[in-house]
């Protein structure tokens, strides 16, 4: 008998509960609570989808809330998708769904996407639109969507076979990866391409650039203060293949990739550089900065920063670097590969280092020691010529070597001014950087931007 009165009164207490859970109010001062009057979304290329936003929308009052439509004000002209509650305002159905119920004390999740038309336009265009919930009792309440459309060319799975010129205002979308045939050149001149996850430039002749950009095509952010331009790895870069020769890059840019530029190993020769670099920045690498092997290359007023391996790795082969600004201040892992590293091996390889020559440059970083020029072990015949002239240099100094090293700052984690005082900014928190040097820099007249 006890048993059984319990079991009425919790039955009893269910009906009561669902009861009120069940009451719906047309008071038009019950209202939906939002997380956000306002969903901001990062700029977008035109005709690529958007990464998907969401949020969550509240019954705080007292009873529940039926919302007889929930819709976009513009229907489907702006490029917005959106998914309530599990229910998609499908675009043939005029966006908008019906008869949806918010019981008091819970929630819904909202869901937006934006996929925009192309505009016609050089520069980003805003794209707007309303998510209009419409109560029962005739209240309005309303999210602002908002973002901003990028028209830009899209180019997938791209085989150069002749010399080709690309150039342009319009951003350029990569996907998949852009081939240069051994017979051909192509030349980037004032344009900016947005490699997607894995693609790349693999090159069998020669690419020449002036004044162009090669980075991820994310322009969204991983968190509010980091936008993925910031995030290493976005991209494959760019390999040069063994029959590559006279590339020649110059006031260009290359960020965010895997290997900034891996000059694959091909017979030496010395009269030919399969790399020149001017005026240029290879900055943020997942892997090495530059890694080349057996190669002739000539990097000139360039600054090599941040990589998870080395920033510059030349193994073997012949290198001159002049007016250099390298500096590795890798934020993302520790156990960071060197600055600079100069071998006369790859791997357990013989690798001839036919003469490596800095002038005029900056090497520093975190790092107590990250200039790291190894001999191949019990070897005495390879070839292992190198020398420095005029340097700041963070490692530790040597002492009995006067012709390889000439007028040399010697720098240790114990100078007064050090390391990543030299610049004008290294901000680990937020990623961003300015490698120009600071006025109190003892680094004055060295690097790729000279204080005279």
């Amino acid at each position: 008998m006890v048993k059984r009165i319990f079991f009425f009164l919790i039955l009893a207490a269910a009906i009561a509960a669902c009861s009120d859970n069940d009451s719906f109010t047309t008071s038009q001062s019950a209202r939906l609570t939002f997380a956000t009057d306002s969903v901001k979304m990062d700029t977008i290329f035109s005709t690529v989808p958007s990464r998907t936003y969401d949020l969550w929308v509240y019954n705080r009052s007292n009873d529940g809330l039926r919302l007889n439509t929930v819709r976009l004000r513009h229907g489907n002209q702006t490029g917005f998708r959106v998914n309530v509650d599990g229910s998609y305002l499908d675009n043939t159905l005029g966006s908008v769904i019906n008869d949806l119920e918010v019981r008091k004390g819970d929630s819904i999740r909202v869901f937006v996407e934006l996929t925009a038309p192309e505009n016609m336009q050089d520069e980003p265009q805003m794209i707007e639109d309303e998510l209009v919930f419409t109560l029962e009792s005739g209240v309005e309440q309303v999210i602002h969507l908002r973002g901003w459309a990028w028209d830009a060319v899209v180019m997938r799975d791209v085989i150069v076979s002749s010399d080709s010129v690309i150039t342009g205002s319009k951003p350029i979308i990569v996907y998949g990866g852009l081939r240069v045939d051994s017979a051909a050149t192509l030349t980037v001149s004032h344009a900016t391409l947005y490699f997607h996850d894995q693609a790349g430039i693999d090159v069998y002749g020669t690419l020449k650039t002036d004044s162009a950009v090669f980075r991820g095509d994310r322009l969204d952010h991983m968190f509010d203060y980091l936008p993925y331009d910031r995030v290493s790895g976005q991209w494959r870069g760019i390999r040069l293949h063994p029959s590559s020769t006279g590339n020649h890059l110059v006031r260009s840019e290359i960020r965010n990739a895997e290997t900034g530029i891996r000059c694959d190993s091909a017979a030496f020769t010395p009269d030919t550089p399969r790399l020149t670099m001017e005026y240029s920045i290879i900055h943020n690498s997942k892997g090495a900065g530059i890694e080349a092997c057996n190669a002739f290359v000539r990097l000139n007023h360039c600054q090599l920063t941040n990589a998870q391996d080395d920033c510059l790795a030349i193994y073997g082969g012949q290198a001159y670097v002049d007016d250099c600004t390298i500096g590795q201040f890798y934020p993302f892992a520790g156990g960071r590969g060197a600055a600079l590293r100069f071998t006369n091996s790859h791997g357990d390889y013989p690798c001839g280092l036919h003469g490596f020559r800095m002038t005029n440059s900056i090497v520093t970083g975190y790092d107590k020691d990250v200039v790291m020029g190894e001999r191949l072990e019990g070897d005495s015949v390879t070839l292992f010529s190198y020398a420095f002239q005029n340097n700041l240099l963070r490692t530790p100094k040597v002492e009995d070597d006067t012709i390889s090293f000439r007028d040399i700052i010697w720098e240790t984690p114990e100078d007064s001014i050090q390391g990543k005082q030299h610049f004008r900014l290294i901000d680990e928190d937020n990623l961003t950087y300015d490698f120009h040097l600071d006025s109190l820099s003892t680094a004055k007249g060295l690097g790729c931007y000279k204080m005279e």
